[in-house]
């Protein structure tokens, strides 16, 4: 069956109304921008033939039912449907308090985007003749009630009852904690792991299973395209950090069966009262980024002492900067050899082993594999 639509992606959004808003010294987002960011997206994706737009995750700032009434009242005014999933910021506790949502609570907000069913975090939505949409919930509380992000049992058995009936339809999944590394030993780093969907290959076993090709994830707060397992997690970047990226794409099928997956990225370049949010917000990251790179240089596997990491550390002021932006090519010459070779692996080039810059935009050739 010939088939061909467009959509779009808007990540890690933190809606923040200015009186809910509360400052960190070490963030790197400004969410001060959250809502007119937002609304210059919008102002863009209404101008375009859309036929849904995903949102992975990290709605609010911190789960403020303000913050979730605002975005669920202005997404109820798109002229496209809108799906969302909770991000670990959108349901930070199992029991709800001043600050923020119950857990349990957060699909009573987005009844009309995803959560027919208020049961469950989790769901599945037809978006269009042949196109299924799977909205999964990675967040999880352990014993101890500490968030983490992974999908339980009962999920998963789930997930592969809906696969299994899915027959031939296009299968797109959406899930806040990404699937794929994006980054060098993501799954195993002791600051990036916490990005990372803790039981990752048992989903990945299970898509690939069922021949499920495209994954839409946020969190990392970076532009990227990584795939394992025939897999790909299309990852993008928060509306409030720097480069303040949204996706638009474009699937296509042709009679011959063949598949295939524009994509294109774009920028919020300003908002009100901040006209350069490009220059600026990179700047803010650079600026917050000290503790950051001393607290990456220190830590395995480089393990370097403290007064070799903080002597290095001024010269990657715009490491996390250039990642995020995506198709990042690092190289510092002038570092020791052990520390060159590790920033080098964090560039695009390093990590697909390919030479095209795919993390932006792209054209991804999909086989068309089925059960």
């Amino acid at each position: 069956m010939v088939l061909n639509f467009r959509f779009a992606v808007v990540s890690d959004l933190h809606i923040a109304l200015p009186h809910t808003i509360w400052d960190h010294p070490d963030r790197f987002h400004l969410v001060e921008v959250s809502i007119p960011a937002f609304e210059t997206v919008i102002e863009h994706l209404t101008q375009l033939d859309l036929d849904f737009i995903l949102l992975p995750g990290d709605l609010t700032q911190h789960g403020e039912p303000e913050n979730h009434i605002w975005l669920q009242e202005r997404l109820s005014k798109l002229p496209f449907p809108a799906y969302v999933v909770p991000g670990n910021h959108d349901v930070p506790v199992l029991m709800g308090n001043q600050q923020s949502i119950a857990y349990a609570d957060f699909p009573q907000y987005y009844r009309k985007f995803g959560y027919e069913n208020t049961d469950e975090l989790y769901y599945t939505q037809q978006l269009l003749p042949g196109v299924r949409l799977i909205g999964l919930n990675s967040n999880c509380f352990n014993e101890q009630g500490k968030q983490i992000g992974c999908l339980d049992s009962k999920q998963l058995r789930w997930l592969e009852q809906v696969l299994a009936s899915a027959d031939d339809e296009l299968v797109l999944v959406m899930v806040h904690h990404n699937v794929v590394e994006h980054l060098p030993q993501q799954s195993r780093h002791p600051m990036a792991n916490r990005y990372m969907l803790a039981n990752a290959p048992e989903l990945l076993q299970i898509l690939q299973r069922y021949g499920v090709k495209l994954v839409f994830t946020g969190h990392l707060h970076v532009q990227d395209v990584a795939c394992a397992e025939g897999v790909y997690d299309i990852t993008t970047g928060s509306l409030v950090s720097y480069p303040h990226p949204y996706r638009v794409l474009e699937f296509h099928r042709d009679q011959q069966g063949k598949e295939w997956l524009q994509i294109l990225s774009h920028r919020v370049e300003s908002v009100p009262n901040f006209p350069d949010l490009q220059q600026l917000s990179k700047q803010w990251m650079g600026d917050r980024s000290f503790p950051f790179l001393v607290k990456l240089l220190t830590l395995p596997p480089l393990s370097l002492p403290v007064n070799q990491a903080q002597e290095l550390a001024p010269s990657l002021r715009d490491f996390w900067a250039s990642i995020a932006n995506g198709d990042a090519l690092l190289d510092y010459p002038h570092f020791p050899q052990k520390v060159r070779r590790y920033i080098q692996a964090y560039s695009a080039i390093a990590h697909t082993g390919n030479p095209a810059c795919i993390d932006n935009n792209s054209t991804l050739l999909l086989d068309k594999l089925r059960k």
